[in-house]
């Protein structure tokens, strides 16, 4: 199982939509405060790129003592249609400043978040997170395909994914319900989750034999699952 610390690094270094709160800038639009871009730098701190007229770049340049609070809330929505698809949230607080001469393009600003805390609410539960955790610790290799992954799954190996109800045992025989589906719901490298709809709507994990680090690893633990099912 991943850490809270990995999870959260995860969710702030992937696509998912983020929107940064700033003390005194509660009126602005949501849009005014998603970031272009966000890396992790060597040091744990975020980086986020703002357009540079943007209320959180006004905010951070005027701050008084370079002492800005602020809090990078992350949302993760399941790339494919199934119900209840908020897979979970992130946040990172700490405190914000003006990165000038990092940003990549004519007129922006880099903004750089010093972390003091962050914590994390998904389908592995909720853990808080210290920063030196949070610097320390491994993005999962599959993050950047993941989406990918799953619509492909869902689309081109349906009858697979729905197949993988044989490996529930007594428990596909108590859950059994007309009409229920599998739809691939989160993949890491530990293994897939997969949620089965109807009523009641449950989520199962199917474990890799081992953890993977990459997509030619990936499409080998997946074949394994696959086969044991069939």
């Amino acid at each position: 199982m991943p850490s809270a610390a990995e999870r959260t690094r995860t969710l702030v270094q992937s696509t998912c939509s983020a929107v940064l709160l700033v003390h005194g800038v509660e009126a602005a639009r949501p849009e005014q405060l998603a970031p272009q871009a966000r890396a992790v730098g060597p040091d744990g701190e975020v980086y986020l790129l703002f357009s540079a007229d943007s209320p959180a770049v006004r905010a951070a340049t005027h701050a008084v003592h370079d002492e800005l609070p602020a809090v990078l809330e992350i949302t993760d929505v399941a790339p494919v249609s199934v119900p209840h698809r908020i897979r979970g949230r992130a946040w990172v607080s700490g405190w914000l400043t003006c990165a000038p001469g990092l940003a990549s393009e004519p007129g922006a600003m880099m903004l750089r978040l010093e972390v003091g805390e962050a914590s994390v609410d998904d389908l592995w539960g909720t853990g808080g997170v210290d920063p030196e955790d949070f610097a320390a610790a491994a993005v999962d290799p599959l993050v950047a395909h993941e989406a990918e992954l799953l619509q492909h799954l869902a689309a081109a190996h349906d009858d697979q994914v729905q197949g993988l109800c044989a490996l529930l045992g007594e428990r596909a025989a108590d859950t059994g319900g007309r009409g229920r589906r599998a739809v691939p719901l989160a993949l890491d490298r530990f293994g897939l989750r997969v949620r089965f709809t109807g009523e009641p709507a449950f989520d199962a994990r199917f474990d890799f034999p081992a953890p993977v680090h990459d997509v030619t690893e990936l499409r080998r633990a997946m074949h394994t699952l696959f086969a044991a099912a069939g």
